[in-house]
């Protein structure tokens, strides 16, 4: 049920607007080693559980909390990614985000296929 209330939600966002932009793999890097991002993982749950960008958070399972998962600063990076650069499930976060007024929310395209094909670790489960 969830993975089709999530096909849902991508088929209703192929029609809308691409406000985000793109974030390079090396500058999303330097984010992380910062640790001045938040990441959110738009990929669905069980494919979060089995591998994600590590310190990302699952969109889906706190996506009715989202407000408090993201950082009080309005203009503080936020990134969220999903399977590859043909997937749309990243806009649920990125119009999730700017609609509660974040500024600074990008889309690492490559997603964790790009990552994983970079040769960069994954984190396993929450």
């Amino acid at each position: 049920m969830k993975q089709l209330a999530v096909f849902l939600s991508v088929l209703t966002l192929l029609a809308g607007p691409v406000m985000a932009s793109d974030i390079s793999l090396d500058d999303l890097k330097k984010a992380i080693a910062a640790k001045t991002v938040t990441v959110i993982d738009v990929t669905g749950s069980d494919n979060y559980n089995e591998g994600h960008i590590p310190g990302a958070f699952d969109f889906f399972a706190y996506q009715k909390e989202l407000a408090a998962k993201l950082p009080a600063d309005k203009g503080a990076l936020i990134v969220a990614y999903c399977y590859n650069p043909m997937c749309p499930a990243y806009k649920l976060a990125t119009e999730a985000a700017e609609k509660l007024g974040y500024t600074n929310v990008k889309h690492f395209s490559p997603g964790i296929a790009g990552w994983q094909e970079a040769g960069l670790p994954t984190q396993k489960g929450n």
